[in-house]
């Protein structure tokens, strides 16, 4: 990672861009290669499938999952492909592979098909990261349409339900689901849709660690507080909002990706984490009330 010196602080230079977002249009660009982050092949030998793998926290993800020897696969929506190719050719150049699958996960026959085309690529999946999310720009109580809520659901919460489904036909004892929640999922935030299929994914990995603990697959949770990614910049929200973006969190900054990432390879790691499922690791900046 990088050092401290080195995050971006607010204020952020005001910034609009219409949803899904693409991390390559962000100014200041994300930082998601882990600078500082000294990696153990963790991963040797591992396969890992993401989705919303071509920007952000799952960027980072992959890219870290790549560096300790795993080949990746992602998904993310045609209008993303611009993240995903290049990521692609990032991961290329650590020697590793890295699978670009098209499509959109809220659709339950795409989820299958990720799953299916991992596996005949690779060989078999180990790692399921259950990242993606999308946020309504009328994530107001009084606002959003029926069509809003019912997307949101879809994307952040459906698809885990979808993505985990089909994984568990080729799962064996030993793999491990990471999905990814949110602060905002334990005790609620400014965007109320939202927060509510952040907590939806709270309580699924609980529920759903339980469930397969006899299977030997462990199920966790990684709760971010502010990160500085493209859904940030698809809210509708005003200019001084993205502009002044995690300046109230206690370091006076938002995180970074690879602030993130290191969550994430612990618990993809039987060495590091054998005991550990059904947990939920907050990864806030010190914001601890929740």
């Amino acid at each position: 990672m990088a050092l401290e010196s080195e995050r971006p602080i607010p204020p952020f230079p005001a910034q609009h861009q219409e949803p899904p977002g693409l991390e390559a249009e962000m100014r200041p660009l994300p930082q998601y290669q882990g600078k500082e982050y000294k990696p153990a092949n963790k991963l040797v030998g591992k396969t890992a499938l993401i989705t919303g793998g071509d920007s952000g926290i799952g960027r980072a993800v992959a890219y870290l999952f790549a560096r300790e020897g795993a080949n990746v696969a992602i998904t993310y929506l045609p209008a993303e492909s611009k993240d995903g190719h290049a990521l692609k050719e990032e991961i290329e150049k650590l020697g590793k592979k890295c699978l670009c699958l098209e499509g959109d996960v809220a659709d339950s026959a795409f989820c299958k098909e990720a799953v299916d085309k991992t596996v005949q690529e690779f060989g078999g999946l180990d790692i399921l990261v259950n990242n993606v999310a999308t946020m309504s720009p009328s994530d107001d109580i009084e606002k959003f349409s029926d069509e809003e809520l019912e997307r949101m659901y879809r994307v952040n919460v459906f698809s885990y339900y979808y993505m985990t489904r089909e994984a568990l036909r080729y799962l064996k004892r030993g793999a491990c689901i990471i999905n990814t929640g949110s602060i905002g999922g334990s005790r609620g935030g400014r965007y109320v849709i939202y927060s509510g299929t952040k907590a939806a994914t709270h309580t699924l990995t609980k529920a759903l660690a339980k469930e397969l603990l006899p299977r030997g697959i462990r199920v966790n949770c990684v709760a971010p507080g502010p990160v500085w990614t493209p859904l940030q910049t698809v809210k509708d929200s005003s200019e001084q909002d993205i502009v002044n973006f995690g300046s109230w969190n206690p370091m006076g900054r938002p995180g970074q990706p690879d602030e993130m990432a290191p969550a994430y390879v612990y618990l993809a790691s039987e060495a590091d984490s054998s005991y550990v499922t059904g947990e939920i690791i907050f990864v806030t900046g010190g914001d601890v009330a929740r």
